[in-house]
């Protein structure tokens, strides 16, 4: 039997957060966690596109509980900003999305001068986690989702140029950085249950979807075979309410890019628990965040 938004129960008394909420995913698993009730924390770049995606929210799902705050992942002072203005406004967070995310640009450089997928799409997002655990900690059955991508399958982290000083390959910066979202869902649940935190990290991929991130010929393809930004929500909104921990969600159908989601398989490089560590002892110096 398909699932679909339907199958989530109520959202009532619930605090989200969902990184990236003006647009694509991140926008349509905002809107269906505020139809099912939840206060939602709409965790955006740019204040001003932010507030018009909760306008757009609001038209469609009236009385929706919606919180704009600002967060600029390639940017790790914001990033602390955020978290500390966050707790000051809540004491919990049953549910942090980790959706947020930058694909295939020319070479750049976050605020503190990593490379700019890693930095955000990684880095960021490891940052943030940390910094609220103390708000996850403090909620019953807490969920961390992670958004990766199919493109993790061609993915290897390159310990020894992560600055990418050496060379540059927009995809394969990307793919590393989505298999770098695997490898922390694999490490933050080991060291969750080693702590008895009672939270759960799951990780989610929305196939071929139509969020926005494309650019050139792949763009042209997207609106051709590509399926909508809802339907390429469902997987994330899976992981956030039905996943075991670390658990993959993903569409099933053809070739794993459309269709209704379920669990899905991984790399094995996705399932490296010493690179897993290896990695997450590497973030905590590079952001400065240690926890757990």
């Amino acid at each position: 039997m398909n699932w679909t938004e339907d199958d989530i129960p109520s959202q009532l008394g619930r605090i989200a957060i969902v990184t990236g909420a003006n647009s694509g995913i991140g926008f349509e698993a905002a809107k269906v966690l505020a139809a099912k009730g939840a206060t939602v924390v709409m965790a955006c770049r740019n204040a001003q596109k932010a507030e018009t995606a909760r306008a757009a929210i609001v038209a469609e799902v009236p009385g929706a509980r919606l919180d704009v705050m600002t967060l600029d992942l390639a940017d790790l002072n914001s990033v602390r900003t955020f978290a500390g203005d966050y707790l000051k406004k809540y004491s919990r967070l049953d549910l942090l999305i980790n959706n947020a995310g930058v694909m295939a640009p020319p070479k750049s450089k976050t605020a503190q001068g990593f490379e700019l997928q890693f930095g955000a799409n990684h880095l960021g997002h490891f940052a943030l986690t940390g910094l609220l655990m103390d708000a996850i900690k403090a909620t019953p059955n807490a969920r961390v989702v992670n958004v990766s991508s199919g493109m993790h399958r061609s993915g290897t982290i390159d310990f020894a140029d992560l600055a990418a000083e050496r060379s540059y390959s927009a995809m394969g910066r990307y793919s590393q950085s989505k298999l770098a979202n695997l490898l922390f869902t694999l490490e933050l649940n080991r060291r969750l249950a080693k702590m008895g935190i009672p939270a759960t990290a799951t990780a989610a991929h929305p196939g071929w979807s139509d969020t926005g991130l494309q650019t050139g010929g792949v763009k042209v393809l997207s609106g051709i075979f590509a399926q909508s930004a809802a339907m390429g929500a469902l997987p994330t909104l899976h992981a956030a309410v039905t996943a075991k921990a670390n658990e993959y969600s993903g569409p099933t159908g053809f070739m794993g890019m459309r269709g209704f989601p379920a669990p899905v398989p991984r790399s094995a490089a996705a399932n490296d628990a010493q690179v897993a560590e290896k990695l997450w002892t590497v973030s905590e110096q590079m952001t400065g965040v240690t926890y757990l």
